[in-house]
């Protein structure tokens, strides 16, 4: 099978310079969940129950005690400069960063917390170029989960920002609960996943 030109395919060429952020957020027809890195549109493969089912444990536990002033999103474009825009899978964000219903990103400033599930096709982005990139924007927090061990459960490392390194330092390995104070007192029981 012989690959189709771009243009034939229905496929834009990308720009020379290529994509900005203003292009990922008003390019019509681009898949569900499309990101920005590095001025190339990044598109995901389709969602393993894992990942989904990760995402809605940890969703749910970080919204039991959320403070007033944050706010808890989940799969939201991170706009990190003009040529990257991840999207987290789960972000924690200062509450007034939320404009309303139509809102479709969040600045990189009002990222409190960001949570990649690791998938197959993801991991060296999330291990690697989304653990530079969040940091290099001053994300304060990240969180790396995967499935982990016979029984499947998720496992989290945690990470923050050094103010002498400007890069994460691991902050601790979690794998039947996550129990930490920063960003705020979240405690996770992470075996719940069964029951999802």
């Amino acid at each position: 099978m012989t690959a189709q030109p771009a243009e034939q395919s229905g496929w834009r060429m990308p720009p020379l310079d290529g994509y900005t952020v203003d292009d990922l957020l008003t390019l019509p027809d681009l898949p569900p969940h499309t990101e920005l890195i590095d001025g190339s549109l990044v598109l995901v493969s389709p969602q393993r129950w894992f990942h989904s089912t990760a995402i809605d444990l940890l969703v749910t536990g970080l919204r039991r005690t959320l403070p007033p002033d944050l706010k808890v999103a989940r799969e939201m474009t991170v706009v990190l400069d003009r040529r990257n825009g991840p999207e987290p899978d789960i972000s924690v964000i200062k509450a007034a960063a939320r404009k309303g219903p139509d809102q479709t990103y969040f600045e990189a400033e009002d990222v409190i917390l960001a949570v990649e599930v690791i998938s197959p096709e993801s991991e060296a982005r999330d291990r690697l170029t989304k653990t530079h990139k969040y940091a290099a924007a001053g994300i304060r927090y990240y969180w790396l989960v995967e499935m982990t061990g016979s029984n499947r459960h998720p496992a989290i490392e945690v990470f923050e920002l050094s103010d002498d390194t400007g890069s994460y330092r691991q902050t601790g390995s979690y794998g039947d609960r996550i129990k930490v104070d920063q960003p705020y007192l979240i405690d996770i029981d992470l075996t719940e996943i069964d029951n999802l």
